[in-house]
């Protein structure tokens, strides 16, 4: 063999060797695993930068002032908010406060906890993917610290009749109005038009009458239920699928979780579980919610299969603690809206959520695989006469085993509490407000995107609508 040919022999072997080691590392390592470690947002250098806009703290923090000094709630719930008020204001004397614990308003929590990480101070608040800044020029997004959930609530209690008019009474209403007339008078937003506003809107009925006027914002919501109707209403047409003016979208807002009811169980504490499939709950419900009082049909009295009628009182919650921790599986249908609380508290209780809800967005996906850990199901295949049981009891032991160690690998993302009242302190480095945040962080490119095409349209150029996506 002549010298040339044998260094292209030689060359040629080593192109092989290269593509085959390059064939084995692509083809033999394992498939990509739910790993909390990648997803972590502390774990990455980048932050977020928010300012906080000046809002009265009648809009915040004196909501919850004005929530602890009432004293006549009877709704469902309110019973140990009731004790509590009793002794809180003499011990928490020109304090901050704390969320209201009544399981229908604590669900909706989400913006007690996120302020509370952004006025915590710098130096204590390592942990935070927000830094906050003192000037909206230097910002990324601007946070509006309106506690929208609680001053819905607050109208509820006081005159549920004038709720949804827009009358002197409703102060819900009047202070809707004062946060925007506020928000839009300020040159943060008539710099971006509100794009690169955040606001926090968990429960369905939050701003409910100024909905349209924020809608260009980042919406931080836990499903997209109510959005459409109100958006059918507006232009008359039964369409859900596309995206309009006042409704929400993946493509600018963020889906966020409930915060949870029932406390965490570790994977160490599980033990053996004697029920197959656990539902407690309101039986009928309106809308995309048809569907519950369909399963509850199907499903009652069958061996196997708990479906109790039961309220966020003390007494449903003891129920739920066990009835979740004893139960393979936790039954989650579609209720008023598309998801409720109660798949937050089945992964804390590490019971298998089955997910009976075609329309429904779930928080942080693309950093957690929900299908490592929930059974998904068609609300066609679970009205079929006795496939969801016999689809569940298809799933074996070791299966099981393999969706609670995921569930307990995800339980810490799902949590906003960092243990301090008022909820201004350090917060989880892996909990659920680090991970809005950097949810958030992902949709900057998109809105400084809009921002800019916004500024460069001529004076009357108009852009029709034109997103359709899922």
């Amino acid at each position: 063999m002549s010298p040339k040919t044998r260094s292209l022999f030689l060359t040629l072997s080593l192109l092989c060797l290269l593509s085959l080691s390059f064939y084995h590392h692509y083809t033999t390592a394992p498939p990509l695993l739910l790993n909390i470690s990648q997803t972590t947002p502390a774990a990455s250098q980048n932050s977020i930068k928010v300012y906080v806009l000046d809002l009265p703290r009648s809009l915040n923090y004196d909501l919850l002032r004005k929530y602890w000094a009432l004293s006549d709630d009877t709704r469902v719930g309110s019973e140990v908010d009731n004790e509590i008020r009793m002794t809180l204001l003499h011990r928490y004397p020109g304090k901050l406060l704390p969320y209201p614990e009544n399981p229908i308003i604590k669900q909706y929590s989400a913006e007690y906890w996120i302020l509370g990480d952004l006025l915590t101070p710098e130096e204590v608040k390592k942990e935070s993917f927000a830094k906050r800044v003192f000037h909206y020029r230097e910002a990324d997004v601007i946070f509006v610290p309106f506690f929208a959930t609680l001053s819905a609530e607050l109208q509820l209690v006081s005159n549920k009749g004038v709720f949804r008019k827009k009358v002197e009474e409703n102060e819900d209403y009047q202070r809707q109005r004062m946060v925007v007339d506020l928000v839009k008078k300020s040159e943060a937003w008539q710099r971006s038009g509100g794009r690169d506003h955040v606001f926090v809107l968990t429960d369905p009925v939050a701003m409910w009458h100024v909905k349209d006027q924020i809608a260009p914002s980042v919406l931080l919501v836990v499903d997209f239920g109510g959005w459409y109707r109100l958006d059918s209403k507006a232009s008359n047409d039964s369409s859900t699928e596309m995206i309009r003016h006042t409704q929400v979208s993946l493509l600018k807002d963020v889906i966020v979780p409930y915060t949870h009811l029932l406390p965490r169980l570790h994977i160490s504490e599980n033990q053996k579980r004697h029920t197959l499939l656990y539902f407690k709950g309101a039986k009928h419900r309106h809308r995309g919610g048809l569907v519950r009082e369909k399963l509850w049909d199907l499903l009652i009295n069958k061996p196997g299969v708990i479906m109790e009628e039961g309220f966020p009182n003390a007494t449903g919650r003891e129920q739920s603690i066990k009835g979740m921790r004893t139960s393979e599986f936790c039954l989650h249908p579609a209720g008023d809206t598309p998801t409720s609380c109660r798949l937050f508290d089945a992964i804390q209780s590490l019971c298998i959520p089955v997910i009976v809800s075609d329309d429904i967005e779930l928080p942080f996906e693309g950093m957690v695989d929900y299908s490592e850990f929930s059974v998904f199901v068609a609300v066609s295949d679970a009205l079929r006469p006795n496939w969801l049981l016999s689809h569940l009891r298809s799933y074996s032991e070791e299966q099981k085993d393999g969706f609670r160690k995921n569930m307990a690998q995800v339980q810490p993302i799902f949590v906003y509490d960092n243990g301090y009242t008022g909820g201004i302190g350090p917060i989880p480095p892996d909990g659920a407000v680090n991970h809005i945040w950097r949810k958030i962080h992902q949709k900057l490119p998109v809105i400084k995107g809009t921002i800019i095409r916004e500024r460069r349209k001529p004076p009357g150029a108009s852009v029709p609508l034109r997103c359709h996506c899922t």
